[in-house]
């Protein structure tokens, strides 16, 4: 029973082979997953994916590293599909300072104007972080992201900015690196954050876990971030499984 809350099914890399992808994540337990459509050609792929996959839900927004490319009617066209009952988050969203595509400043605007969104429709938010740590706090706090809370997705931040995350009603969701031989903080936050605030993704097809970490990731692979963080807090698979499905279920409102 695992819930990977973050793929990109809808990219071209599964064009050739989604159904044996799909086929061999089920095969390993995976219950549902949340695709994540970041830009006009991945949310329209990431509604056809809820509309053909029962377990299968989206997450739309408008990534920060295309901040500059998005249109007020972009960001109506995100509110009216909103409303579909398998739009279950809005996002990614947030702010990007390693690519240099998007001024900062056009990132902050259009993050402003996502979770403003959100409150709005009321779903939660799905934050992308890289590099711009104290701006995105600072954001979240200026705008009261807490009333619809979120994920901080693929967090690789330090347990104590996982706390101060946690306390805006953020859950913390974490990914492959936890795996990776050397990543010392990924594993320090999986041993701090409390059950009840973590959640397990695979970001796929990118950040494959160990001993996969370079090819195309998958969302099968979800199993080993569980089985890692399980073995960090001493606990079953099982139990990670089912305490990040309940999360998972209970931010994203799925009965």
């Amino acid at each position: 029973m695992l819930f990977d809350t973050h793929v990109h099914l809808n990219d071209e890399q599964y064009n050739e082979d989604l159904e044996d992808v799909i086929l061999r994540a089920q095969n390993e337990g995976v219950t549902n997953m949340v695709v994540v459509g970041f830009d006009q050609p991945t949310i329209k792929r990431a509604m056809e994916l809820v509309d053909k996959y029962d377990f299968i839900y989206a997450s739309i927004g408008w990534h920060p590293v295309d901040a500059i490319d998005m249109t007020e009617g972009d960001l109506k066209w995100i509110e009216e599909l909103s409303s579909h009952p398998k739009v279950v988050a809005l996002g990614e969203m947030g702010l990007d300072y390693h690519w240099d595509k998007s001024p900062k400043e056009v990132q902050k605007e259009v993050f402003r104007k996502q979770i403003r969104l959100a409150k709005k429709v009321k779903l939660p938010i799905v934050i992308h972080n890289r590099e711009a740590t104290s701006d995105i706090i600072e954001i979240l706090k200026e705008e009261g992201a807490e009333e619809v809370g979120g994920i901080m997705h693929c967090f690789s931040g330090s347990p104590e900015t996982a706390i101060e995350c946690m306390k805006m009603n953020f859950y913390i969701s974490l990914g492959g690196p936890v795996t990776f031989k050397n990543a010392k903080k990924p594993k320090e936050v999986a041993a701090e954050v409390p059950l009840d605030k973590l959640l397990i993704e695979t970001d796929c097809p990118y950040l494959a876990p160990h001993p996969f970490r370079g090819k195309r990731n998958e969302p099968a692979y979800v199993k080993l971030v569980a089985e890692q963080i399980a073995e960090i807090k001493g606990m079953t698979v099982e139990e990670i499984g089912e305490a990040t499905t309940r999360n998972a279920k209970k931010l994203f409102a799925i009965k």
